[in-house]
């Protein structure tokens, strides 16, 4: 084939994929979708090294999904002029991270730890942060190189939202039906949130405004066990997870750090049944008396404890300003912030 031809030939075909890129791109936007950014190992790890920066400028903040819609990062920062440095994950026991920042000795700064009951008193095997923790100790140079590729080009284009847009993605949104004793993936809304760079979870304007795929969230949290009213474990089980927490914080405040404990709100089905399944009295509160750690619970503040969640477990992008006022104004009451601040 002459080179000539050649050339056309891969002009025709880069000029093609461009205008079928930008098609996609543009088919996308109009259907009402926002820029987000993939949530995953690589993002995570870049936040994980900023634990070390001086503590009396950044606070670190582990938890579950409430701590990372109900925080506000720009309201925090703004009114604080402290970094917040959000390590939470979706769906994860944070008391796996807990452990992980006090076995690192190079950790001496400030900790917010929220706990979701169901999670945090539960078991640990936690894929994610696994995962997380596996890329933080083994990311190659190339890998390095490439997340920063990645970071750049997720901040233009929408398609490459690998939770929204990748094949398997789509492919798990067909209405498949389930099989005996196989249940397919979880029907979440695809336009319930959206992540920013900072790893701040948001809901869409259009979910908020949404009360129907407010109630198919609201269905899944029931799958998932919302409105059991089962109690957790209790005795051996529990003694377990108090002592391990206990020394964990006590590592870390060992080396100068400071840690405190949230209880972020929810409310409808979650909240009607779980201070019956993880009474505060036995859960909560044990946490805070095994750490000699101070705590934020949510309903102990005017300023907090009447938040409605739109799905019952996490507050819209509007509300999670007004929590995270009240909350910085509590932390500066218990001294949180150097005088400075």
């Amino acid at each position: 084939m002459p080179n000539s031809l050649l050339k056309k030939s891969a002009i025709l075909v880069l000029v093609a994929s461009t205008v079928f890129l930008l098609c996609w791109e543009y088919y996308w936007h109009s259907k009402g979708y926002v820029l987000g950014y993939d949530d995953h190992d690589a993002l995570w790890y870049k936040y994980r090294h900023e634990v070390y920066e001086p503590a009396d400028k950044t606070t670190v903040f582990i938890g579950s999904s409430r701590m990372k819609f109900d925080l506000d990062i720009p309201t925090w920062e703004k009114a604080t002029g402290d970094k917040a440095v959000q390590l939470s994950i979706e769906g994860s026991n944070p008391r796996a991270a807990l452990v992980n920042l006090g076995a690192d000795e190079k950790f001496k700064g400030k900790l917010v730890v929220d706990i979701t009951e169901s999670l945090f008193f539960g078991t640990w095997e936690d894929n994610e942060l696994a995962s997380r923790l596996k890329y933080l100790k083994e990311a190659t140079p190339s890998q390095k190189v490439s997340a920063q590729l990645g970071f750049a080009l997720e901040s233009q284009l929408l398609f490459l939202d690998k939770s929204l847009f990748s094949l398997n993605a789509m492919l798990s949104r067909l209405p498949w039906k389930d099989r005996p004793k196989v249940r397919g993936d979880v029907p979440w809304p695809t336009k319930f949130t959206t992540t920013n760079f900072k790893r701040q979870t948001l809901m869409t304007d259009e979910f908020v405004k949404d009360t129907t795929l407010q109630r198919r969230v609201t269905d899944i949290w029931t799958m998932f066990g919302a409105l059991d009213k089962k109690h957790a474990p209790t005795g051996d089980t529990l003694q377990k997870v108090l002592t391990e927490v206990q020394t964990a914080v006590a590592k870390i405040k060992a080396r100068g750090g400071k840690v405190i404990f949230t209880r972020t709100p929810s409310s409808g089905g979650y909240w009607d049944n779980e201070p019956t399944q993880n009474p505060r009295a036995e859960y909560y509160d044990k946490v805070l008396a095994v750490t000699n750690c101070s705590g934020i619970h949510f309903k102990d503040y005017a300023d907090m404890k009447d938040f409605i969640c739109p799905e019952w477990s996490h507050l819209s992008p509007a509300q999670s300003v007004q929590y995270t006022k009240a909350l910085i104004g509590h932390l500066e009451e218990q001294h949180w912030f150097t005088p400075a601040k």
